[in-house]
């Protein structure tokens, strides 16, 4: 196996985890099976107990690891699907390395940070390498060069490359401001970046330059005397329109064939990835015809700033619809607690999305904009919570069970339409909060004839894509007998004890588990597009295989 370390310098935020995708996806277009590993420098075992705020939004593998959004971004662009060993952080590594010397794993030596903590994350690079039987391993090294939190990581890619020198490159993303009082990229903090890793004794092979502008040859030529590295490994990634755009602009400066010369392997012949994904990208080209969509969340807000990264995933999965039915979509963020306090109507947009989310804060502002959007006819998908959310909704303003809530938002409420799974209860009892919820790939049962059913039927038949293949499939429309894999993230359900009258007052079903005990997605009749699911369809939205919810959505939105 080959190893490259992908690290970044001056600021965060710069986009090394679109770097290390889109590199992931210029290797295998060569021919070459790649996987994609994210180190995260903090002491959590996984990302499932961070505030979203904090850190974005939480990704989950279809093992059920919870991890940073980055293994997302790896999923979208190579085209696979990741698994725990594709996720490491320095709790992970610590807690590791501890049990194994309380076991007497050691024989007695004192442990230290080199060698003992080095060689554990040494190893589990080659275990997820191995594991996803992999020619090419691309390692992002979170945080930036300098911090003392990550130093170890970077050790042991020394270390790696010091045993396995024709085996490992390193390549630092940096960062070039551009001043508009002078009127140029000043590449001063790329240096001082690059100083850094040389101090550690760590030589980039090459140094991917952002910067809001392209990189011009002097800025080129000054970086290449003052950080050691020839003009032609630098690589120029400006601000662009879209990310999915990264892998053609590289492709042009032949970024992959230097990293197989480098690396000493072979240029093979592409093997049309590329072409695949560059229609994709023209499909944005062509799409005309411009959409509203409310996007219905809470954790946009951060000190005084909003940010969107909470929703990476259904950002993402929105787009790559949208231009593939033809449409260019307009997002718009709306804070639900903002909206309790204003009553802000729906009906100026197209679409409602009410995404993912946790606790009581922001509850009746989602339950509004969902029976907006219900009664104005305005298309709506709600994911996961936004599921529960329009079944209480639902379950208010139609059964008339006017108090109806979730226990997670109301322990009181006389009507629990939503409820903790029983073995949840448990867990929370007991304090145990991480790793501890339904997670991963989970089957679902579609009932014939639904909205739901039809999108999957229209637009799922691709024997590749990841909702067909993540487990085994089973895809029998003829036979009505259907079942997906999707990926879940919760601790509530939908009220089993509620069901008879739910479905009476006219919620249908679309959705089960293979025993029909868990509700996995409801809809509406009489409805343009009223769907929402307990799963989390965004995770597996690809741009090669949109998914076929976001599809049926964005279709319905377009008519």
């Amino acid at each position: 196996m080959k190893y490259i370390f992908i690290s970044g310098g001056v600021v965060s935020g710069l986009g090394k985890g679109i770097t290390a995708a889109t590199v992931g996806l210029i290797l295998k277009n060569r021919g070459y099976k790649v996987t994609n590993i994210k180190i995260d420098m903090y002491l959590n075992i996984d990302a499932g107990t961070i505030r979203p705020q904090e850190h974005g939004e939480v990704f989950v593998t279809k093992d059920g690891m919870e991890t940073d959004q980055d293994l997302g971004n790896y999923e979208r662009f190579v085209g696979v699907s990741l698994d725990r060993s594709n996720y490491i952080t320095t709790g992970q590594v610590y807690k590791a390395v501890i049990d194994r010397e309380r076991a007497f794993g050691y024989d007695g030596e004192d442990v230290e940070a080199i060698p003992h903590v080095t060689d554990e994350i040494i190893e589990r690079i080659k275990k997820a390498g191995k594991s996803n039987k992999a020619d090419v391993v691309i390692i992002e090294l979170g945080g930036t060069v300098g911090e003392y939190q990550n130093s170890l990581f970077f050790e042991a890619s020394r270390i790696l490359r010091l045993k396995q020198p024709k085996d490992v490159i390193q390549i630092h993303v940096t960062y070039l401001p551009f001043l508009k009082n002078i009127g140029e990229l000043k590449s001063k903090p790329a240096q001082q970046s690059t100083h850094l890793l040389n101090a550690m004794g760590i030589q980039p092979d090459f140094l991917v330059a952002r910067s809001e502008k392209e990189i011009d040859e002097k800025r080129k030529e000054k970086l290449a005397v003052f950080c050691n590295l020839s003009k032609e490994n630098i690589i120029s990634n400006p601000d662009v329109e879209s990310v999915y755009v990264l892998p053609e602009h590289f492709k042009k400066q032949k970024f992959d064939e230097k990293i197989l010369k480098k690396l000493g392997l072979k240029i093979k012949p592409e093997i049309g990835e590329l072409k695949k994904w560059n229609k994709f990208v023209e499909c944005k080209k062509m799409a005309k015809k411009t959409v509203k969509i409310a996007m219905v969340g809470k954790y946009f807000a951060t000190g005084d700033y909003k940010l969107t990264d909470s929703y990476i995933s259904v950002i993402e999965a929105i787009k790559q619809a949208a231009w593939t039915v033809g449409v260019i979509p307009e997002l718009s963020w709306i804070d639900s607690g903002e909206l309790e306090k204003n009553n802000l109507k729906m009906d100026e947009f197209d679409g409602v999305v009410v995404p993912q989310g946790w606790g009581s804060r922001g509850v009746e502002g989602k339950i509004m904009a969902i029976k907006n959007a219900r009664e104005s006819k305005i298309p709506f998908l709600g994911l996961c919570f936004g599921m529960q959310m329009a079944v209480i909704e639902f379950a208010r303003d139609v059964v008339g069970l006017k108090d109806a809530n979730s226990i997670e938002a109301d322990k009181k409420t006389k009507y629990p339409v939503i409820h903790i799974m029983p073995d949840q209860e448990e867990y929370l009892k007991k304090k145990q909060y991480g790793g501890t919820i339904r997670l991963g790939s989970w089957p679902c049962k579609l009932t014939p004839k639904t909205k739901l059913f039809n999108a999957y039927e229209k637009f799922g038949k691709d024997k590749d894509a990841p909702w067909n293949v993540e487990n085994q499939m089973k895809l029998n429309f003829e036979k009505d007998e259907t079942i997906i894999f999707e990926r879940h993230r919760h601790r509530y359900e939908v009220n089993a004890e509620y069901r008879e009258q739910l479905e009476k007052a006219g919620l249908i079903i679309s959705g089960t588990s293979p025993d029909g005990k868990l509700v996995e997605a409801i809809e509406l009749a009489n409805h343009p597009f009223f769907v929402a699911t307990q799963f989390h369809p965004e995770y597996i939205a690809r741009p090669l295989t949109p998914h076929p919810i976001f599809l049926a959505f964005m279709e319905a939105i377009k008519k």
